[in-house]
């Protein structure tokens, strides 16, 4: 493949299943690492199932063995702007703040480490492959899981269990997020998008404009957002913004890329 080629593939493709999106992250080279091309693809998708009354659901799922690998890290060192140019407020992937009233449900396949993880904490539902591990690896680079992770995986699970994940950076398994809570259902490797097709379609069944309402009213929103998170979402932009500019921030990843442990200055 050209880098030519590869520029000009979409981000993310869709498909009509019924009633339900399917919204594919389209960087399998790049193990789905989130750039600009996918946040706009995924965050259109989003606004598209938004505007079509025949969408009912959305699952979301990456292309190849890998569910996401987190930000695109050769874009960040080129500068670039990973969000969607026209709808920063959208956040991460054009969907870790990109509310929608329909259910989405993300079919984990393999890898969902950082923001792999916070695709599935922003998900109404999520199924997961056998092999699949989830985790908040940030602390070991220098810096926070800024996509919503720190504040979500808290409600999510329990408190001690989601501060072990935070503090540790350490990853667990899909059977352990089975079992605390965190996602959904564990199924064989290589099924994952049927299944999450297969509990869509439960849900569209039902009536539409009920099952809208119940998820606005389930989640807390008002005017378009959930309410309760806006305070986490404050936090974690000061604390980030405090965090990149630290010494150890940078340390984090060029202790990656030398292959060596990092020396931490706590400044």
């Amino acid at each position: 493949m050209t880098a030519e080629t590869e520029t000009a593939a979409p981000g993310a493709l869709t498909e009509r299943r019924g009633n339900v999106l399917l919204i594919t992250l389209n960087r399998p080279e790049a193990r789905n690492a989130i750039n600009a091309s996918v946040s706009i693809a995924v965050g259109d998708a989003l606004a598209e199932a938004q505007n079509d009354p025949e969408v009912r659901a959305v699952v979301i799922t990456g292309a190849g063995q890998t569910f996401c690998a987190g930000a695109d890290l050769k874009a960040i060192a080129r500068r670039e702007n990973l969000y969607h140019p026209e709808h920063g407020e959208w956040g991460f992937a054009g969907y870790v703040q990109h509310l929608i009233d329909k259910p989405t449900i993300a079919a984990v396949n393999g890898t969902a480490l950082g923001g792999g993880t916070e695709l599935a904490l922003a998900s109404d539902l999520v199924v997961a492959e056998e092999r699949t591990k989830f985790g908040l690896p940030e602390v070991k680079r220098g810096l926070i899981a800024a996509a919503g992770g720190v504040f979500r995986i808290v409600d999510h699970l329990p408190r001690k269990v989601a501060m072990e994940m935070i503090f540790t950076g350490e990853p667990m398994t899909s059977a352990d997020a089975c079992k605390w809570g965190l996602i959904n259902q564990v199924v064989p490797d290589g099924t994952v998008v049927d299944a999450a097709l297969a509990l869509a379609e439960r849900i569209t069944v039902n009536a539409p404009l009920a099952v809208w309402a119940s998820k606005r009213v389930a989640l807390g929103v008002d005017e378009g957002a959930i309410t309760g998170e806006q305070a986490g979402w404050t936090r974690t932009m000061r604390e980030m913004g405090a965090v990149l500019r630290s010494a150890d921030a940078k340390e984090g990843p060029m202790a990656f890329a030398e292959k060596r442990p990092p020396v931490w200055q706590a400044k």
